[in-house]
């Protein structure tokens, strides 16, 4: 269904909204709705362009809301594409997941079964739903995937290759045959060398960090939103390490974390807001619920990150030095967010879950017709070099590209050179 067009400065937006079964091997059971934006230039409006699908990094974040064009990949797709910002299930102003929504559904058992149906698989069929409705049954688009949207395009290209023709995928070839546990064995270590680099760049933040995580011991902080400021929750604004500009926005929480206040430090509010905005699952509740299933296929995660991390005791936050997590979910934060406590008892559960089905096919992969170009950060501290590389070996025809001059968030930072060396690369151009 087209719900409206809009006209901002060098684009031309138009709203969709598209009905799919929550269960695609049940379609005539219960449906959820889900909101695109499709995108073209005022140029090129009526041009029969073939059409490019976004998916968005996540799991559980919808898609990229556009404010303009200039120097994005963005830019460089418009030029020769129309683009739709697809919100995946589950997310932004597709019928979302969350705390309220989950209520309706009457036991943790019946939630749980739900959520199991808002992964890559599930996704994936919704697109070529989309695909069949909006460029027709018998033709081809393309896909372009950031992060855990190139997680979704190797499901694609497992489960209905024939839908694309061309696939760029942007730090987010996924492990295709590693466990959970593997996956968090490899991603501590990179955590612990971004620590490293941290602490190289700004020293002093130990000395902060230690007066910091003392007067979390000693004194009960309560974030903007009532949450307990724990010094477990201050180890996740580590998350920020993986992109670009991460280890200064770090940096700048610390170094304004107290003002003075007579004889004792209180806790300023800028540093309170910042670190509820960076640990907080408030808006995104399905990451928290559905990010160790990303990796699972006949096996159950059973909070691999936790269980993993006791592999390393660096990450004690009682350590003499403080030490930041870093793309992590872990059980307590079902205990200590109030955003995510409604989710609980859906969450042990879907962490208990071992018959998760597969989402990739190595066969299909590895007979792939479709032109796909992927970049590999090679210090990625969220998606492992090891194991995209190892994926990228297993697609047919694959051109990966590994650099170290990007963190995770390349394609922003420098999208539209990014971009278009993955155009450059699959046409054979590069």
């Amino acid at each position: 269904m087209r719900l409206a067009t809009h006209r901002p400065p060098g684009l031309v937006v138009t709203d969709h909204m598209f009905t799919v079964p929550v269960d695609h091997d049940a379609p005539g059971g219960a449906t959820i709705e889900l909101f695109a934006r499709e995108l073209v230039t005022p140029t090129r409006e009526r041009d029969e362009l073939p059409w490019m699908v976004f998916f968005q990094g996540g799991p559980g974040f919808g898609a990229p809301r556009p404010t303009g064009r200039g120097g994005s990949w963005m830019e460089r797709a418009l030029a020769d594409w129309r683009v739709l910002l697809l919100d995946q299930r589950g997310t932004a102003r597709s019928s979302p997941i969350n705390g309220r929504t989950l209520a309706a559904i009457d036991s943790a058992e019946a939630q749980a079964e739900y959520l199991g149906h808002f992964r890559a698989d599930s996704i994936m069929r919704d697109a070529e739903l989309i695909r069949k409705q909006l460029v027709g049954p018998d033709e081809q688009w393309d896909l372009v995937g950031q992060s855990y949207g190139g997680f979704c395009i190797t499901t694609y290209l497992s489960i209905a290759p024939e839908g694309v023709r061309q696939a760029f995928v942007t730090g987010g070839l996924p492990p295709i045959s590693r466990t959970p546990d593997e996956v968090y064995r490899a991603t501590y270590p990179r955590v612990l060398d971004k620590n490293r680099r941290y602490f190289e760049r700004y020293p002093g933040d130990r000395e902060r960090l230690v007066k910091i995580v003392e007067q979390l011991a000693t004194t009960k902080v309560r974030l903007p939103g009532g949450d307990r400021l724990t010094p477990e929750r201050l180890q996740v604004v580590g998350i920020e390490f993986g992109m670009a500009e991460g280890f200064e926005r770090v940096h700048y929480l610390v170094e304004e974390a107290f003002f003075e206040d007579a004889d004792r430090p209180v806790f300023s509010e800028r540093f309170l807001h910042g670190v509820e905005a960076v640990t907080s699952f408030h808006g995104e509740p399905l990451f928290a619920a559905l990010h160790e299933p990303i990796y699972c296929q006949g096996t159950a995660s059973n909070w691999a990150a936790q269980r993993v991390r006791d592999e390393f005791p660096q990450f004690d936050p009682t350590s003499a030095e403080f030490v930041f997590t870093g793309e992590m979910i872990y059980p307590w934060m079902f205990e200590q967010q109030f955003c995510l406590q409604p989710l609980q008892a859906a969450a042990e559960l879907v962490a208990a879950r071992s018959d998760w089905p597969p989402l990739y096919d190595a066969t299909r992969l590895g007979e792939c017709q479709a032109k796909v170009a992927a970049v590999v950060y090679h210090d990625d501290m969220y998606v492992d070099a090891a194991g995209s590389l190892e994926t990228a070996a297993a697609v047919k025809g694959l051109r990966a590209w590994v650099t170290n001059e990007y963190e995770h968030d390349g394609a922003y930072m420098d999208g539209k050179r990014v971009f278009d060396r993955l155009v450059k690369m699959a046409s054979g151009e590069l």
